[in-house]
């Protein structure tokens, strides 16, 4: 089996975004505060939520534990993913973001149980990744009009660059431009077929 230490890296909080409507498009705003519920004001916050299509072992609708709290991207994949899709640039509020991170190269990939403290005490827990859908894709569509590719080439656009989805760990206030320590727990890669 393959193992892998403990690591620990730093980042920057880029931007920070607030879905405080009936749906997850999100708008830039300087802090937000966290509360066990998840972003406090946001779509998304609850301890519970219902299920969807992600969940396919359950009855559409079950009441479930909210694992999808907040939604994270980061910078220089929201910049892949514009460049996919042959576009200027991506407003990560449209997709969905809660936070833009800065400086934590193959983001989406960082590991579930992963933990991002901030400066005020709060914590992040990483569930996992968040898989790109064509939700987000028509969200995105919007702005771009007289491009009809939009809505389901974001899905590929953005394959393995969709960010990730946590729960908070810990309350607290995250302000933009905090730096953020992330340690990832040591790992074993299962593989049932070695």
């Amino acid at each position: 089996m393959t193992k892998l230490p403990a690591q620990k890296f730093t980042a920057e909080i880029a931007d920070l975004f607030l879905a405080a409507g009936d749906d997850f498009i999100s708008a830039s705003v300087p802090e937000l505060e966290l509360s066990f519920e998840g972003i406090v004001g946001d779509h998304h916050a609850g301890l519970t939520r219902k299920s969807g299509g992600r969940e396919p072992w359950y009855k559409r609708g079950t009441e479930m534990r909210n694992e999808r709290q907040v939604s994270l991207l980061s910078v220089e994949e929201v910049a892949i993913i514009a460049e996919r899709l042959d576009v200027e640039q991506i407003d990560a509020g449209r997709i969905g973001a809660n936070m833009l991170v800065q400086g934590l190269p193959q983001f989406s990939q960082v590991p579930p149980r992963t933990q991002i403290f901030f400066p005020s005490g709060a914590v992040l827990r990483i569930d996992g990744y968040n898989a790109p859908c064509k939700i987000a894709g028509a969200a995105l569509q919007a702005d771009y009009e007289a491009r009809e590719d939009i809505e389901l080439g974001f899905v590929k656009a953005a394959e393995e660059l969709r960010g990730l989805v946590a729960w908070v760990e810990r309350p607290g206030i995250v302000r933009q431009g905090d730096e953020i320590k992330v340690r990832v727990w040591p790992q074993q890669l299962y593989n049932q077929r070695v």
